[in-house]
């Protein structure tokens, strides 16, 4: 019969040249460590592509009871894997994807395409189909992962140890699309365009003190 060992069933294990192909692509997705995105922490470091993903899971799981109506278990799998292009071709700041249009989405796919190029079909094939799925937005956990994302962003933005020239009216519109379409989101959106603005209001001072010793 089947030899069994602590619990699991030898018959479903993967195969060794299966976790071989997985290892691959782990060690691949580590540059998602490295990779930064345009905002900064509380101690001046660039914020990477994973501590990004990182909070926005935890976001989604802290937040959970404010959208029963969402599969808790494929939002969080969308957010895992909706950056993962990002390990070749890097994040690609707000201003620029919308220079960029459609070209952005496509430049990512293909990134991403090549990233679990390494791995057995099924998890590859899953990996796209939740990246296709976060793209579309069409479905409620898509976009949730979309709301939450662009909120992940302007919160790390109100806290982070920006430089002296950063924008923070920019956030006053980005994303405002895609945080407007659940009760939550918007409630969120609203605590934080209020520090957003607080912020900004902060730069625009100590611009005019600065204006005001030179003069």
């Amino acid at each position: 019969p089947p030899r069994r060992d602590a619990g699991f069933d030898t018959l479903t294990a993967m195969q060794h040249d299966e976790l071989l192909q997985v290892l691959d692509f782990l060690r691949a997705a580590e540059s998602l460590k490295t990779a930064t995105r345009s905002g900064y922490t509380t101690t001046g470091e660039r914020e990477s592509v994973a501590e990004h993903t990182w909070r926005l899971c935890l976001m989604a799981l802290v937040l959970r009871p404010g959208f029963p109506e969402v599969d808790f278990a494929k939002l969080i799998r969308i957010c895992i894997v909706h950056d993962l292009g990002e390990a070749i071709g890097g994040d690609v700041p707000a201003p620029e994807q919308a220079r960029r249009g459609a070209s952005k989405s496509a430049d990512e796919r293909r990134d991403l395409l090549t990233l679990v190029g390494s791995l057995p079909p099924e998890q590859r094939d899953e990996i796209v189909v939740l990246w296709d799925e976060y793209e579309g937005g069409v479905t409620p956990e898509a976009r949730m992962a979309k709301g939450l994302d662009k909120l992940e962003t302007i919160l790390q933005h109100t806290q982070g140890a920006n430089p002296h020239d950063f924008d923070y009216r920019f956030n006053l519109g980005y994303g405002r699309q895609h945080t407007a379409n659940h009760p939550l989101l918007a409630q969120l959106r609203a605590i934080l365009d209020e520090e957003t603005e607080r912020r900004a209001v902060e730069v625009d001072q100590q611009l005019a003190r600065e204006l005001e010793r030179e003069g």
